[in-house]
């Protein structure tokens, strides 16, 4: 009876908040033995919330440790419940704040491989023998600086880590380990910030010159025609092989890594999804150049690789090049990310 007594009296509660442009509407109520602190958060990124509770009008703020409900959250209402009688705290009018932070992303979330630059030929090369399309020539002599690349590309699971959701338009649902599919550049460009923003590094796309120098195995290249072989369907998903027993006849996505990688370790360079690069799509130049990003303009912007829907071999080499408006999203479009 007590106990009954001690919450009655501490339902007229003040909430308050901060972070007002993320937080807002924070009000308390009693539900059974527990304190619950409703708020709205506006906001599609994870999210940690703590609450903080002050019994002196706001000089002096306490953190509420016996709390739960949600504590990890995107957008929408929300509720946080909080034992204040755990904690010995017997006395009403308080005042709540909730303070939201982004979820930190561990720098494990994404695995990267080291690439140590060097100097190659880009484009059109021997072993691509009569295959190489004409936007592949000419072949020019580039030099890259060290880097790190994505081992695989930016998996479901991993898009949703760092966005909060899937995206709306993915098109090979229910695959946490395959390529996140249907995001434009746009929309990678958005998930590099908020990732950018949660592990405080500075991933970004590859440069085209730093994916073509990565897919031929870098300084460990054996010259293979594909990324990792001459055999394509040892190291790609590709019109060939793409059939699931999910999808069927109509094909998709296959999770990464399930293929051979390449002389670096890096997977699924050839096939799965085309890859977004960094650089607006142009012609080459036959000039020699050091750590190119492409044209200043244009209206396209890069992709490489091929993907699982792709029946022309010539197009899943590691010179094989194609492009898309910066907004378009396709079931085969996806990317991976690099670190300088």
């Amino acid at each position: 009876m007590k106990k009954n007594t001690f919450l009655a009296a501490l339902f007229l509660l003040f909430a308050a908040t901060i972070n007002a442009q993320t937080v807002s509407n924070v009000w308390a109520e009693v539900k059974g033995d527990r304190i619950a602190v409703h708020y709205t958060l506006a906001t599609n990124t994870p999210t940690d919330l703590t609450l903080h509770y002050s019994a002196d009008n706001g000089r002096n703020w306490y953190a509420c440790k016996s709390i739960t409900g949600n504590l990890k959250a995107t957008t929408g209402s929300k509720t946080i419940f909080w034992d204040s009688m755990s904690e010995g705290i017997l006395k009403g009018g308080l005042l709540f704040k909730v303070s939201a932070e982004l979820t930190k992303v561990s720098a494990e979330l994404i695995p990267m491989v080291f690439v140590q630059g060097g100097t190659f030929t880009m484009g059109c090369t021997s072993e691509q023998g009569s295959d190489c399309g004409s936007d592949e020539k000419p072949a020019h002599k580039v030099t890259v600086s060290d880097f790190y690349i994505g081992k695989y590309p930016v998996t479901q699971a991993q898009w949703k880590a760092v966005m909060g959701s899937y995206p709306k338009e993915l098109h090979n649902t229910g695959c946490d380990d395959c390529p996140v599919d249907n995001v434009s550049w746009d929309d990678a460009q958005g998930f590099i910030k908020k990732l950018n923003a949660q592990t405080g590094k500075t991933y970004r796309l590859p440069t085209e010159a730093e994916w073509e120098y990565a897919a031929r195995g870098g300084a460990q290249t054996k010259g293979y025609k594909y990324s990792g072989s001459n055999n394509i369907g040892e190291v790609a998903w590709y019109d060939g092989n793409y059939k699931n027993s999910k999808h069927g006849t109509q094909g998709t996505t296959h999770p990464v890594g399930t293929k051979k990688p390449n002389e670096l370790g890096i997977y699924d360079m050839s096939g799965n999804v085309w890859e977004w690069c960094s650089d607006w799509y142009g012609s080459y130049s036959s000039n020699a150049e050091t750590n190119p990003k492409g044209p200043n303009t244009g209206s396209d912007r890069v992709s490489r690789g091929g993907s699982w829907i792709i029946n022309a071999l010539s197009v899943l080499s590691v010179t094989g090049r194609s492009s898309a408006g910066p907004g378009s999203r396709r079931n085969f479009l996806g990317f991976r990310v690099v670190l300088p």
